[in-house]
């Protein structure tokens, strides 16, 4: 992966394929949780993949986060790469980021996909809310790690690095050298992003919602919470998939996206 510049630091990035412009935006934890998607995309679009700050080897993130300011950097990234219009597609935090961007630069975003978007603003927001100050709090007692490690376990059960290895090489231990911007820096991020039911009249981009069916209790509702923000998005649901439906099910992912992308072509 190169490193592009943008304001105060850089980012490791790799552009994929050829075709149209796709960006995937990366979410929080797993830095390559897109991955497999964009080795899908890459036989027809022309893929953005990159590692936000404090991932990998990009430039550090600062306390306390800020999804606009993620929003920001991707927007100059793409800049940067000569983009002036692409497809955007965000999985749970990175889809807060991703309806960011569509309010904040609006001529870049063609199109948008949103893949299992946060709970926060939502009738889930509270019990969510609840959960994160737990996993801080576990975090302020057991350090970063451990309390990732608790986490992922809890999650996805005991084996969470077999299962993580097994779709991307290397990533659990990946996951445990990012836990600090994870839990420092990222959810902080969503749960103080200032979105309100004003800012998504400003997306008028074509919108793609995308969830899984067992995606647990915290997540029902976000697809009613979409709907009202963005009335004319397209909604999809994902069958036997949970909340890491990208890294679960990244062919059925794309089956779905593959005809979204293509009734709206960047050209």
């Amino acid at each position: 992966m190169a490193r592009v510049a943008i304001d105060g630091g850089d980012l490791e990035t790799v552009v994929l394929g050829s075709g149209d412009p796709v960006a995937l935006v990366p979410t929080a934890l797993v830095a390559d949780e897109l991955l497999p998607l964009a080795e899908r995309l890459r036989g027809r679009f022309r893929v953005v993949h990159y590692h936000r700050r404090g991932y990998v080897g990009s430039s550090p993130a600062t306390p306390p986060g800020s999804v606009a300011q993620d929003a920001d950097d991707c927007a100059q990234l793409l800049a940067a790469l000569g983009f002036e219009r692409v497809h955007v597609l965000g999985v749970s935090y990175s889809a807060a980021v991703a309806i960011q961007m569509a309010v904040d630069h609006p001529d870049l975003i063609h199109t948008l996909t949103l893949v299992e978007p946060p709970p926060v603003h939502g009738p889930g927001d509270a019990a969510f809310r609840a959960a994160n100050a737990d996993l801080l709090g576990d975090r302020q007692v057991r350090g970063a790690e451990a309390a990732v490690d608790r986490f992922l376990t809890r999650m996805m059960g005991p084996n969470w690095r077999g299962q993580l290895d097994g779709v991307v090489p290397g990533s659990s231990a990946q996951v445990l050298r990012d836990s600090r911007t994870f839990l420092d820096v990222d959810i902080p991020a969503l749960l103080g992003w200032p979105f309100d039911a004003s800012s998504p009249t400003r997306v008028r981009c074509p919108v793609l919602h995308v969830a899984g069916s067992e995606h647990g209790p915290f997540f029902h509702g976000v697809g009613d919470l979409i709907r009202a923000w963005l009335p004319h998005a397209d909604h999809v649901v994902i069958a036997g998939a949970g909340h890491d439906v990208a890294l679960t099910h990244p062919d059925a992912l794309l089956e779905v996206l593959l005809p979204f992308l293509s009734r709206h072509p960047v050209g």
